[in-house]
């Protein structure tokens, strides 16, 4: 009786699993098995939230497989290692896993694949969660892209007949001893700080198809107005579940196209919109597979002599822990500490106003964000925060600053994000706190503090320190 070991590590589904689905067609027995190795990830080990959403993924995960009288064999310790041990325990011939795209990853993958087949195992790798893999578009002169409009176009016409592997069922799980509880690992907080995260979040494959659901009876229908509103849920917050690999881009594909073609064609929604928001996704894996030192430096050079203002941990703080002064960036970084998540429209505002109003680097958002996003992804941290700051591909430019009063007067109408955020800010009318540094006293007299800078001043400053890259 043949056995196959899966490999879980981003892909935590069973339905449209394509290395799940090939162990489960060719052999009688598989052993799904987790490895955690976080060393292996360095020098982007996931951060505090993503360790909390992995930790109720891989619980998810194990309910899944207990329906069907499986279990996934958790352990830890270096991969090769690990894998020797179970594939000699197991009997397995083959392994089988899904790509991964980070640059730590791809050089593992690597690795693990030279070793096990040296020890004489097949392993077979297979496309992960992308429409498409990063190496395989490229410009008519054959370079990557660095422009996303032209690499969407191409994607666009390439993406593939949405049709989903449906959910594996292997015809024997193979279970072993040893296994460890998912307590074991440590992943969640030994302080409660999670709370907010609980109550926002079901990580797993069950919970990406229910806001999957969600998002297709509603918020697709108005998406390509809805998305810039943070005080509503006009976005599908599927960018965890994308990330952890419990839904993929062609299982969304698929649901919206067939939810679509059930409506009167006079109020179909237009998709496009939503589709070329995965698209980016797919830009920033092309971005990162091409130029994996971009995580750390920058996309355009050009920035390596950009005069940022020094480190200043105070400052920092302030701008983490949302007591800027400055009522949409602190809502956005309060919804961020409270539920590991932040609108997209204010997650651009923040970055902005720390990388031009405070002229801080970029970096120093990106790790920030990497340890408090629960879909912190390094591909799409790196290319969001490389945009905004204006040093990354196809970037707005960097003297585009945006003026969080002015967002938040057109984005934010009512003051229902900020008031919903910024609860000592609730009683306040909404002109007031979309001209916030005009009413300084009257804010202070409900505890909050004054802006920590003058946004016309500090935006002329960030213009000048542009200026004198400009000139070189």
């Amino acid at each position: 009786m043949s056995t196959a070991l899966v490999l879980f590590r981003q892909d935590f589904r069973l339905a449209d699993n394509a290395a799940l689905t090939a162990a489960c067609r060719a052999h009688a027995r598989v052993l799904p098995v987790y490895i955690h190795a976080p060393s292996e990830h360095a020098p982007w080990q996931p951060g505090a939230a993503s360790r909390w959403w992995l930790h109720h993924s891989l619980q998810a995960l194990r309910g899944q497989l207990a329906t069907q009288g499986g279990d996934l064999h958790v352990t830890a310790g270096h991969t090769l290692d690990t894998l020797r041990t179970l594939i000699r325990t197991s009997g397995a011939s083959e392994i089988h896993w899904n790509r991964r795209y980070e640059p730590a990853a791809i050089a593992c993958d690597t690795a693990l694949k030279a070793a096990l087949r040296e020890d004489g195992i097949v392993v077979h790798s297979h496309a992960g969660g992308l429409w498409s893999e990063p190496w395989t578009l490229a410009t008519d002169t054959g370079q990557p892209y660095r422009v996303f409009t032209p690499f969407w176009r191409k994607l666009r016409t390439r993406l593939p007949n949405p049709v989903p592997l449906p959910a594996a069922r292997a015809r024997e799980w193979l279970c072993l001893p040893g296994s460890l509880p998912t307590a074991a690992l440590g992943l969640l907080p030994t302080l409660r700080w999670d709370i907010g995260l609980e109550a926002s979040w079901t990580p797993g494959e069950a919970g990406a198809q229910e806001l999957l659901e969600i998002f297709a009876d509603d918020a697709v229908l108005d998406y390509a107005k809805g998305r810039d509103l943070p005080a509503r849920h006009g976005t599908s917050r599927l960018s965890p579940h994308l990330h952890f690999g419990e839904i993929t881009p062609a299982q969304i594909q698929r649901i919206l196209h067939d939810r679509a073609a059930r409506i009167d064609a006079r109020k179909r929604p237009d998709l496009e919109p939503y589709l070329r928001e995965l698209g980016w996704r797919e830009f920033a894996h092309h971005l990162l597979f091409h130029f994996p030192q971009t995580p750390e430096a920058n996309f355009n050079p050009r920035f390596d002599g950009f005069p940022w203002a020094p480190a200043d941990d105070a400052l920092l703080a302030r701008w983490q822990q949302g007591r800027t002064g400055i009522p949409l960036v602190d809502a956005g970084m309060r919804e961020l500490w409270h539920t590991g998540w932040m609108h997209n429209r204010v997650r651009m505002v923040v970055a902005s106003f720390l990388t031009k109003n405070l002229r801080q680097h970029w970096r120093h958002g990106a790790h920030w964000f990497w340890d408090t996003l629960v879909d912190a992804d390094l591909a799409n941290n790196t290319l969001g925060w490389q945009w905004v700051a204006g040093c990354g591909a196809d970037a707005a430019p960097y003297f585009r600053v945006f003026n969080p009063y002015l967002q938040a007067a057109k984005f934010d109408p009512d003051a229902a994000y900020i008031k919903r955020w910024l609860p000592e800010l609730a009683p306040l009318p909404a002109k007031v706190l979309h001209e916030a540094g005009k009413h300084s006293a009257l804010l202070a007299a409900r505890g909050y503090p004054a802006p920590m800078v003058e946004l016309g001043a500090s935006r002329d400053a960030a213009l000048v320190a542009w200026g004198t890259l400009a000139k070189h």
